[in-house]
């Protein structure tokens, strides 16, 4: 554990609670990808699945099992409780194209070919690419709202203070994990674009009008 890896879990914490108050508070799902939420339910169900045969610690277990409860507190919203507000005709992703890869290499590339250790790296891969269907959808539509741009941000500085959290454990520990790390930075390059503009046109989507206008290059 060091200062980055902490700061990067609150991140995480913190934009998951930003988009679960903001679909509870206005009672609409409208601008948020319901397949990218499956996808990230999907991540933390098949990387945390060793909260039933390893403790490692009182916060680790606990922010695991947060994450979780938020993952699909927040698919039950989209798909269950307020699905007469979700935009389905603009969250048109195919998920295929980005887990039948995953799986695919999950097998090829991994650390050890047991089942558990198949399900982790399957996670770490999805996780890289998970967001797409969401960028996707603000790339359709050239719209976010304020609330959906500030997510989006937290989950990106999530990923950037994890890479340096991994610069750190090298620096320290001696410690490199390639799946991580390599997965991590694709992630991150995903979010690149949407940095600059979060930076650049932040007035612009305080009033909550188009952003993503450069995320069109990605698809």
């Amino acid at each position: 554990m060091n200062v980055f890896r902490i700061l990067g879990d609150l991140s995480h914490l913190l934009a998951m609670i930003l988009l679960l108050g903001k679909i509870w508070r206005s009672k609409c799902c409208a601008g948020i990808s319901g397949k990218s939420q499956i996808l990230f339910a999907l991540v933390f169900t098949t990387r945390y699945l060793d909260l039933f045969t390893n403790f490692i610690s009182i916060y680790n277990t606990v922010m695991k099992v947060v994450f979780l409860l938020c993952a699909y507190v927040t698919v039950y919203m989209i798909y269950g409780k307020f699905r007469k507000t979700f935009d389905s005709e603009n969250d048109t992703f195919r998920l295929e194209f980005l887990l039948v890869p995953v799986i695919g290499l999950s097998f090829l590339e991994n650390y050890n070919f047991t089942p558990l250790e198949i399900l982790w790296t399957f996670s770490i891969y999805l996780e890289s690419v998970a967001i797409l269907p969401q960028l996707f959808m603000i790339s359709k539509t050239g719209e976010a709202e304020t609330i959906t741009t500030h997510y989006l941000f937290f989950l990106g500085l999530y990923r950037a203070l994890y890479l340096a959290n991994w610069i750190r454990r090298y620096q320290t520990e001696n410690f490199y994990d390639q799946i991580a790390v390599v997965s991590g930075v694709v992630q991150t390059i995903f979010y690149c674009d949407f940095f600059y503009l979060y930076v650049t046109k932040g007035r612009c989507w305080e009033n909550r009008v188009v952003a993503g206008t450069g995320l069109r290059s990605y698809f």
